[in-house]
């Protein structure tokens, strides 16, 4: 049997940082893990889809060379080196975390961890994935009957994240119908896909496959896509998508799905009831906890009606020595703030201290255009009682932006009227995702926005933006015209 002070149970971007945190605070430490280090967002989620989408955004550039005055004839699709860029990618990174883990003299396990108490576990053989040779294998169940480990730790940080949510839906099991996971899996661009939900995952498959020469179908049951994010930045994707070829259906729903002679049938229902033809139907509507075959009972951990588990803010259990960390806890099921829930847990188990600000948590989408926010919306902050000005800066009025030769989307920032402090920064456009850290900053610092117009930002840049829509939602815009008095 091998002991650790620590033994941390997945190695993604929770996992992985807790347990080199960890080490660095001279603990000793095992991670168990089934599949290679960096978990979901590494292998099958954060960084294999945005290689395909930067393969994807190179192809679009190429396409419209000529409006930057350059010639370039027979341009085509390579999906199998997409692919194999993507895998390439992975496998640099993962590679990479395994050598840091090693650097730091965390010792790992190979295999799938059922618990036998608190602190216990016994690693199993795993399987091959459901999905086969090209599936995640931590979807995969363990095999044989005796364990190939025995641990024992002081303390145990759960960290096994989170798996696609299977719809309960007639003809889900159909050839075709697939997760997120099964996208990786297609050996070329279909033809027709219907993506059934319009939140991030399924927003970012669908610029994929339209850039790629998809005709592809959204169907989102909320009156926006991305209905998380501010309801504007959410008519601004419907709109960019529809211009894109993209056949948007909100406020709808799937109800069945038929093998058609052709293909699939998709039984869309709403205020305009339709069928859609696809060859591949993608299910993405959202993440469940990945605790299947932990044997988590013997924990005694509680979890909530949904299966995540219950933690408080530094990361604890309701059992002495036991944490969690990252999608499984449900908080926010965010790779990074996975990796904070790791570094807090981790310090808090050495005696260090640490916190985590569940208000202050940028969010980005991948899609074409990026989104990006951190904070309130401007329906959430009024529905918690603040008296509120919102105000846009739109990315044509940059001149980093027009120099670049991508104008659409805006920022959107939200603060309170009196004082002015930030509550939110929305933004869909160009980098959103990069531009998103000085909202995220200044929310983190409590600026108010005259102290965001009168930071001197670089010119041209896009930056030069959070400047812009303070100064906007101060009633005093440079760049754009004044609004209209009444």
């Amino acid at each position: 049997m091998q002991e650790f002070d620590l033994l941390v149970v997945g190695g993604g971007p929770g996992g992985y940082v807790a347990a080199i945190r960890a080490a660095q605070r001279g603990l000793s430490v095992g991670v168990v893990e089934k599949e290679r280090p960096g978990g979901v967002c590494l292998n099958w989620g954060c960084i294999p889809t945005k290689a395909m989408l930067r393969s994807a955004e190179v192809y679009e550039t190429v396409l419209h060379a000529s409006d930057f005055g350059i010639n370039a004839e027979n341009v085509s699709v390579d999906y199998d080196a997409i692919r194999r860029r993507k895998s390439s990618v992975v496998k640099g990174l993962t590679d990479g975390v395994a050598g840091l883990l090693k650097s730091n003299g965390v010792t790992v396990i190979n295999g799938h961890a059922r618990f036998t108490g608190p602190t216990t576990v016994d690693v199993y053989a795993t399987g091959e994935s459901p999905l086969g040779a090209e599936g995640p294998r931590y979807a995969a169940e363990p095999t044989g009957s005796q364990p190939i480990e025995q641990v024992k730790a002081r303390d145990v940080i759960i960290a096994t994240g989170s798996v696609p949510v299977q719809l309960p839906l007639p003809g889900a099991d159909l050839p075709g119908v697939i997760t997120s996971d099964g996208a990786f899996g297609l050996a070329e661009v279909p033809k027709r896909i219907a993506i059934i939900g319009g939140s991030a995952v399924g927003a970012e498959w669908a610029t994929l496959f339209a850039t790629l020469g998809s005709e592809v179908s959204i169907i989102e049951m909320q009156k926006t896509l991305v209905p998380a994010e501010d309801a504007e930045v959410g008519k601004a994707l419907g709109r960019s998508f529809t211009k894109r070829g993209i056949k948007v259906l909100t406020e709808a729903t799937v109800s069945r799905v038929d093998q058609a002679a052709d293909g699939l049938k998709v039984t869309v229902d709403g205020a305009k009831p339709q069928q859609i033809d696809a060859d591949v139907v993608l299910v993405g509507v959202g993440r469940k906890p990945n605790t299947a075959s932990l044997d988590l009972d013997k924990t005694g951990v509680a979890t909530s009606e949904r299966g995540f588990i219950t933690v408080d803010d530094k990361l604890r259990t309701n059992v002495e020595h036991v944490y969690a960390i990252g999608d499984v806890t449900g908080k926010a099921l965010l790779a990074h703030v996975a990796s904070h829930q790791g570094i807090v847990a981790a310090e808090t188990i050495a005696g260090q201290h640490a916190a985590i600000d569940y208000n202050v948590i940028p969010a980005a989408t991948f899609t074409h255009p990026e989104i990006a926010s951190v904070g309130l919306t401007e329906a959430q902050a009024k529905e918690a009682g603040h008296d509120v000005v919102a105000a846009k800066f739109p990315f044509a009025a940059l001149g980093r932006a027009q120099s670049y030769g991508d104008t659409e989307g805006f920022m959107k920032i939200v603060a309170g009227k009196k004082y002015g402090e930030v509550l939110g920064v929305h933004i869909i456009g160009h980098s959103a995702s990069d531009l998103i850290t000085e909202g995220a900053l200044a929310m983190a610092l409590e600026a108010t926005l005259d102290e965001l117009a009168e930071t001197i930002h670089a010119h041209p840049t896009l930056g030069e933006i959070g400047m812009e829509a303070a100064m906007a939602a101060m009633g005093l815009p440079v760049h754009v015209a004044p609004p209209k008095k009444r």
